[in-house]
């Protein structure tokens, strides 16, 4: 199994280090002149947390941590819409499959890390779930080429990538304010370094809520595959280590059901993706 590393919390101290099945090892300490898990990636350092960790006792138990996102201050988080063709069909709109990928900001207030509660806003009662494989950029780059663009992956997560559903139909051509509640979407548990294409290219993403499968689908029917969305983005803004790319959901988010079904307090949703991991969260409502 792959390196897991992580952001966390504990005994109200922030630090990073690896998750292993023995508990969490603290490695900040041994490399002051990181802050944080960000400024690992950017100096190319997973490689170093993962050959300190060898031997080394595990500093807390796991319940002794609270995971937070995994990278604290990305400089840029871009999510892509409807990637996937049954969730381009549930518009219904009567459009062909789109030739360029719809792309919207997020901030990183908007996510919280593994185990903690989504947020539901009282301004509405339309939390819904959208589970999504992301990608970490490790190294820059600019007008990538696509067979260029795994070179510049250093690691893996998932997302939780929760909306407030009536907020993205507040205005015609954007859905920024639906998308960027505090603590509305999750993000983790842990960074998976990226080796080589079979962690991506056919792996098996799936959403379950309470233990029932809403969805599920293959990264092999993307519309805009990794590689794509890698080349498309840089072409417009520089790619920067540490920058994340959140890949898109399947069909199945609560908004496409009759009536649909809104995420409520006590909900438990489940994101997981082959070789990544599990991204589990509650849900509350905010007081």
């Amino acid at each position: 199994m792959s390196a897991k590393f992580i952001s966390f919390t504990a005994q109200g101290r922030s630090s990073y280090g690896m998750w292993r099945d023995d508990g969490v090892v603290d490695l900040a300490a041994e490399f002051p002149h990181w802050p944080d898990l960000g400024a690992v990636v950017a100096s190319g350092g997973l490689k170093d947390l993962a050959k300190a960790a060898v031997g080394r006792e595990a500093s807390h138990p796991h319940d002794a941590v609270r995971l937070d996102i995994p990278l604290p201050r990305p400089e840029k988080i871009i999510c892509v819409g409807v990637n996937f063709p049954d969730r381009n069909a549930e518009y219904k709109d009567g459009q062909a499959q789109p030739t360029k990928p719809s792309l919207f900001i997020r901030f990183a207030r908007s996510f919280v890390g593994h185990e903690a509660n989504l947020v539901r806003p009282p301004e509405s009662e339309q939390l819904d779930y959208e589970g999504e494989i992301t990608i970490v950029i490790g190294k820059e780059g600019r007008r990538i080429a696509p067979e260029e663009a795994f070179g510049h992956i250093a690691a893996l997560t998932l997302c939780n990538e929760g909306t407030i559903r009536d907020w993205v139909r507040h205005a015609k051509f954007n859905v920024t304010q639906g998308k960027n509640w505090d603590r509305s979407g999750s993000m983790g548990p842990w960074l998976v370094p990226f080796t080589n294409a079979a962690q991506l290219d056919r792996i098996t993403l799936t959403t379950r809520v309470n233990g029932e499968v809403r969805q599920q689908d293959n990264t092999a029917n993307m519309m805009f595959d990794f590689r794509f969305i890698i080349s498309y983005v840089s072409t417009f803004t520089t790619l920067v280590p540490g920058d994340v790319i959140v890949c898109g959901t399947p069909t199945g988010a609560g908004a496409r059901f009759d009536p649909p079904i809104w995420l409520q307090p006590g909900d438990v949703i489940e994101v997981e993706a082959d070789g990544i991991g599990v991204l589990r969260n509650g849900v509350e409502d905010e007081v």
